[in-house]
C-alpha cells in the first residue's frame, strides 16, 4: 500500500520529531484545541449516538481481548483510588470530636 501523503511514512522516526516540533512550536494545548474542535466536528456531523455505538464497540472488543475479569479488576482499582480520594479529601474525626457531636 502506497503512501500518497506528503511527509515522513507515519510511525518513522522523522515524523516523531515532527510531532515533537509542533508540541514546542504550539505547546501542549494546541492538541487539547485541535482533539476539542475535531470531535465537535464529529458530533455536528454524525451525532451524539456515534459515540455511544463507538464506545459499545470498544468494550466488546475489549471484552474480548482480556477478558471479563479485566472489568473487575479496574472496576476495583477505581473505586480504591475514589476512597482514597475522598478520604484524603474530608479530615477524619478525632475521639473527642465524634463525643462532642451528638
Amino acid at each position: 500500500m502506497a503512501n500518497n501523503k506528503r511527509g515522513p511514512e507515519p510511525g518513522s522516526q522523522k515524523a516523531k520529531h515532527g510531532g515533537q516540533a509542533v508540541r514546542e512550536k504550539y505547546g501542549t494545548e494546541f492538541y487539547a484545541r485541535i482533539g476539542k474542535k475535531g470531535g465537535e466536528a464529529v458530533k455536528q456531523k454524525r451525532g451524539p449516538q456515534f459515540y455511544s455505538e463507538i464506545g459499545k464497540k470498544g468494550g466488546e472488543s475489549t471484552k474480548r481481548q482480556q477478558g471479563s475479569a479485566f472489568y473487575s479488576r479496574i472496576g476495583k482499582k477505581g473505586g480504591e483510588r475514589g476512597r482514597a480520594a475522598s478520604s484524603a479529601a474530608a479530615p477524619a474525626q478525632t475521639q473527642d470530636e465524634s463525643s462532642a457531636n451528638p
